[in-house]
């Protein structure tokens, strides 16, 4: 399986966690979710929904009420298929979740983790987070030793694109401080001191008398940062990415 490839079922996988769709619906969500997908095809996204069902993650059910099916069959129309996470689908998902090693750091595969950390535990965003920032770093310094080397035999325009590249990573990695202070300090919020009391309990409610709520998901997502003059938490765009005007293959 393709790295490509891998990121799609990963993403398709996290969308279906959260509810039910037809290929449709799914393909629109991983267009408007998901940048890094924008490009891609059907024939892309249906291959990989069968091999997803092939191995027992996902299962696939008429979308149609009973008479619409068979309006549909006489028709000669095929029914819609909804597609469903299945128990074992949810339990490799969350696997998936808990990987934290060097392909979640590469920009596509980061960019695929970083809309799911909703779904992450906080350790596991942090070590992401620290990982895509270290990876940022050498990919600096290279960018700097190269540009070193190379810049008295270079032109203005291209010296000024690696300048614009230079200047791409140093924002991301100022980006991914501010996300990383924001996870430690809500982990230090959380963690009570010796002589902390421990927190009422509002019998009516059942929560505590400071009127906090419990996340409905795996992963605790307050305390982001807002981000200087971006009104949206998806990651600076790393240099490097992949052209959208292409399609996809798996």
């Amino acid at each position: 399986m393709s790295r490509r490839s891998g990121i799609l079922e990963f993403a398709v996988l996290g969308l279906l966690r959260e509810s039910p769709m037809h290929g449709y619906e799914l393909r629109k969500r991983l267009n408007t979710s998901l940048g890094i997908f924008r490009a891609f095809s059907y024939g892309t996204l249906y291959p990989c929904l069968k091999t997803l069902v092939a191995s027992g993650w996902l299962i696939e059910e008429s979308g149609s009420a009973p008479d619409e099916a068979l309006a549909a069959s006489l028709a000669g129309r095929r029914a819609k298929i909804v597609y469903r996470l299945t128990a074992d689908g949810k339990e490799h998902f969350e696997e998936l979740l808990s990987q934290t090693g060097p392909d979640a750091w590469e920009d596509e595969h980061f960019a695929a983790r970083f809309a799911f950390f909703g779904q992450t535990e906080r350790e596991v965003r942090m070590r992401v987070l620290e990982g895509r920032r270290s990876r940022l770093e050498e990919r600096l310094e290279k960018m700097s030793a190269s540009l070193a080397r190379t810049r008295e035999r270079l032109d203005d325009y291209t010296l000024e694109l690696q300048r614009h590249g230079m200047e791409s990573v140093e924002r991301e990695v100022r980006w991914l401080n501010e996300l990383i202070e924001s996870e430690r300090a809500g982990r230090d919020q959380r963690r009570p001191g010796p002589d902390s009391p421990a927190p009422e309990r509002d019998s009516a409610a059942g929560g505590t008398s400071s009127g906090t709520t419990n996340s409905s998901t795996t992963g605790d997502t307050d305390g982001l940062p807002r981000l200087r003059g971006s009104s949206g938490g998806s990651p600076p765009e790393a240099p490097g990415q992949p052209d959208p005007s292409g399609d996809t293959t798996p």
